[in-house]
This record gives structure tokens, sequence and C-alpha cells, in this order.
């Protein structure tokens, strides 16, 4: 009994002991097995740490393959990857964060080649050889919120190509080749609207549409980048930077000194646009679309009209404090109404009936306790007279059309009186046909000689007598067309003209005369 006793505990223990050994066997091999997979999914000339994997520098001609998929960040920079193809990623990527490609030479990005990694919020193909970007690129990226894309060769980028991407908020265009403003990206349907930054400097922008970009919020246009472009002079881009600088946006604020234009395209020395004077091209009083100038934005509202103006702030969000400041130096503010003035809580100004006194130049105030910033906008009403107005025009189109009526009148009697005036002729010749005398000049002469069959009781003519002379047909060479009297019919002629005095006017009568004078 006792030697039996003593036996069961040792066998017990002696199957303790072996269950044991069989479990950490099994995690030694367990963990060999983990070490081992570790080891083979990090790629060949790569340094791999946690989630992180590392190619940087390696002379890889191609992206290597990557199966670990607890990867959070790949860095494959500084290689000689030539094009990116859908076979390094044969698995999701879920986990990756992070992707950099800069400083390779990939010049062709095939469609899908990021449809296993829908969650990377950063990409950098800076530094490489693109031309052109399609517009499927970058449609699986829906999660990204940071693109580089500087230093490369890019000259055109399709309508579309950044379509999908509705979480960017930074895009770094800046060092290439693009002539034409990408507006799609900032107005349409496939405009991005959480995009904050957007750099386009040292390109080859020669205009941007600065209507456009003043209508955009000021959450976007202090985040547009545009210094080092080759711009023409021009007042309207003056005037937005103007009214950037004013607003110390810092595109402008932080490169003033690279903002330059050329008065024309094939002129090599630029001009700075902010070490000019005010006058700089008549632009100090300039517009654009009479509803912006470099103080601000220009709302004009008719008397007894309601306006609302908005206080565009790039510091608005829900911890944002408003108040407004009138021509008069009183202070509005939500809740608090003044007269027809009326404040928001986001931060618009109301007028509800527009009054001539209300016109001036009104001050937003914002407060941002939680970022510790402010910021004063401002912004000028116009309340026009409509009826003084209405007036005014129509007294301009009644002189207007009084002038053309005028104008027209005055044509017309001239053009009757040039060809619709009557022949006033009192003279007629006799009905006798005569053989024209061809190489001399015929001549019809009143003389004074009174005919046979004249009245007595008839009154005579005045006296006064007229020559009708008529150039031959065919005038002897040298005439060149002229009459040549004779010295002697000269004599003739005179005598036969002059007015007999001493006779009477009873006396005197027409008569005419067949006598011609030679040329």
């Amino acid at each position: 009994m006792f030697s039996d006793s003593l036996l069961l505990p040792s066998a017990y223990t002696y199957r303790s002991v072996r269950s044991a050994c069989k479990n950490i066997l099994f995690a030694l091999l367990l963990c060999a097995n983990l070490t081992s997979s570790a080891f083979e999914s990090c790629p060949t000339d790569c340094i791999c740490a946690s989630d992180i994997i590392t190619c940087s520098n390696k002379n890889l001609p191609t992206l290597p393959r990557i199966v670990f998929q607890f990867i959070s960040r790949l860095d494959v920079s500084y290689n000689r990857v030539v094009r990116l193809n859908t076979d390094w990623a044969p698995n999701p990527l879920d986990k990756l964060n992070t992707l950099i490609l800069s400083h390779n030479s990939i010049s062709h990005i095939t469609t899908g080649v990021f449809s296993n990694t829908p969650n990377v919020r950063y990409l950098d193909l800076s530094s490489n050889k693109l031309s052109s970007l399609s517009e499927t690129v970058f449609q699986d990226l829906t999660e990204l919120e940071v693109l580089l894309l500087f230093n490369n060769a890019i000259t055109q980028i399709k309508a579309g190509a950044f379509g999908g991407l509705h979480a960017l908020q930074k895009l770094y265009l800046s060092r290439n080749l693009i002539t034409q403003f990408p507006l799609e990206v900032l107005v349409g349907k496939l405009s991005l609207s959480h995009l904050e930054l957007l750099d386009l400097s040292l390109n080859s922008l020669r205009e941007v549409p600065v209507q456009k970009i003043i209508s955009l919020p000021a959450s976007q246009q202090h985040g547009l980048y545009l210094h080092d472009n080759p711009f023409t002079c021009d007042c309207t881009l003056y005037t937005m930077l103007m009214y950037w600088y004013k607003r110390q946006f810092r595109p402008v604020v932080d490169f003033k000194s690279d903002y330059n234009c050329f008065f024309q395209p094939h002129l090599k020395v630029p001009i700075n646009l902010f070490s000019q004077s005010e006058d700089f091209m008549n632009c100090a009083n300039s517009t654009i679309n009479c509803s912006f100038h470099y103080l601000g934005m220009i709302y004009e509202v008719s008397f007894g009209d309601r306006l609302v103006v908005h206080c565009d702030s790039k510091i608005i969000d829900g911890n944002s404090v408003f108040s407004w400041v009138t021509p008069s130096q009183e202070l509005v503010q939500p809740g608090n109404h003044s007269q027809n003035l009326n404040v928001f809580v986001n931060g618009s100004l109301e007028v509800s009936h527009a009054r001539i006194e209300d016109s001036g130049v009104y001050t937003c105030i914002v407060i941002n306790s939680r970022r510790k910033l402010n910021e004063t906008i401002e912004v000028t009403i116009k309340v026009s007279n409509s009826t003084s107005d209405r007036s005014r025009s129509h007294g301009t189109f009644s002189t207007a059309f009084t002038t053309l009526a005028a104008c027209v009148a005055s044509i017309i009697l001239v053009l009757i009186y040039l060809y619709l005036t009557p022949c006033r002729c009192c003279c007629r010749t006799r009905k006798t046909k005569r053989k024209p005398n061809l190489g001399s000049a015929s001549s019809f002469i009143l003389s004074t000689t009174p005919s046979s069959d004249t009245q007595p009781n008839k009154k005579a003519s005045t006296g006064k007598r007229v020559v009708f002379l008529e150039p031959g047909r065919e005038p002897k060479q040298g005439q060149n067309g002229k009459i040549k009297l004779l010295p002697a019919d000269q004599v003739i002629t005179e005598s036969i003209l002059k007015n007999s005095k001493t006779k009477s006017e009873s006396d005197s009568v027409n008569s005419f005369s067949d006598t011609p004078f030679l040329a």
C-alpha cells in the first residue's frame, strides 16, 4: 500500500511534464514559422522595421513585390523605376497609408496600379518624368489627402484627372510645364471641395481666370500659389494680388518678390508687381466685373431692396465669432439688431431695407478663440436710387434718339437737294435744226437788235445778254478742250456784248444770232 501510494504521484508528474514539453515545443515551432514568414515578406535589398519597408537608393528598376499585409509605409525613392505596373501589390494592402516614389524616372502609370491600396493618404510622385495625367490614374485613391507631383514634365492635365479624390487637401504641381490653369480642380462638378492648397508656381502660366478665382471662398484663395510664372501684365491680375496682400494671404506675403509680369511675351525683362506704384497701368481704381477691387468685394443694391453680405474669412470654423462695424462706426453682432441691420450666426450681414445712408465700407471682424486667430475683412456697399437712375437712363435714351433722328433728317434733306431739285431753265432755244459745225464752238448771243415782230405795247427785256458757249466735238490739237478766241473775234464779241445804255428799255428786244465764234 505504501509503495503504491508513492508511485501514483510520480506517474502523474511524469505525464504533466511531458504535456508541458509538448506545448513548449509547439510554441517554439510557431515562433519559428512566424519569424521565417516575416523575413520572407521583406523584399530583397530592402530594410524592414515593424510596419515600415524602406527600399530607398537601391538602384531598383521596378517596384518590389510587397506581400506583407501589415505594412503602413513604403519608401522606394531614388531608384530607376520607369513604369508603375499592377503586379507590385498582388494582395490588398489596407494598412498602407504612405507611399513614396519620388526621384525615379517614372513616365507612365498603368490604370489600376493603386487598386489594392485604397487607404493611401500620402502619395509622393515628385521628381519624375511624368508628362501628362489621364483621367483614371488616381481614381482608386479615395482617401488621399496629400499628392506631390512637383518637378515633373507635366504639360497637360486631362479633365477628371483628379476626379474621385474627394478627401484631397494639398496638391503640389510646381516646377512643371503647365500652360493652362486647371480650373476644374476648383470649379465644377469635378472640383475638390476640401482642397486647401494648390501649388502652381514655377510653371508656364501667362494668365489665370481671375474672375473665377475671386469667386472662390477665402479658405481656397489663401492657399493658391502662383509665383514665378511668366504672367502678362494685366490690371485684373494686379488687383487680385493687391487684394491678397491686403488680406495677408501667405502665397503673396511669403513670395512677394517672386510675382513678376511682362508687358509683352517676347520681352525678357520682368516687372515685379509689388514694386510698382498705385498708378501702375492705371490700375489703382480698377475693378473686376464691377464687383471687386483691391480693397475687397463691392455689393450694389437698389433703394429699398434686401441685401445679404457674406463675411468670407479664411479662419471660419465652429469656434469663430463674428461682428460687423458699419461706416458710422457702429458695432453690430449676432442677436444685436441695429435698425435695418442684422448679423447671422454664420457671420453674414443682412440689410433688410437698403437706404442711401447705408452706403459705405463695412468691416467684418472674425475671432477664432481655439486657433487664437483673428481677421478683418472689408466690403463696400453701394445703394443706388432706382427712380433717379431710371429717369437718368430714360433721359439719356431720349437724347440719343433725338440726335439720331436729326442726323437722319439732315441726310434726307441733303439727298433731296442734290438729286430731286427741279431745273429752273427760263430760256428756250429755237426749234430750228442746225447742222452741227464740227471743229468749232457754237455760240448763241442775245443781241440788242430789236425784232420786227415785237409788239410795241409789250415790255422788253432789261438789257441782259447771255452767251452760250459749247465746246466743239473735235477740238484742235493743242487746245486741250478749251475755247481760244481770235483777237478780231474778241473785239466783235465785246462790241456785241456791250450794253448800250443810251437805248430805252422799250426799244430793246431779244434776238438770237447764229454767228459762231471760231476757236
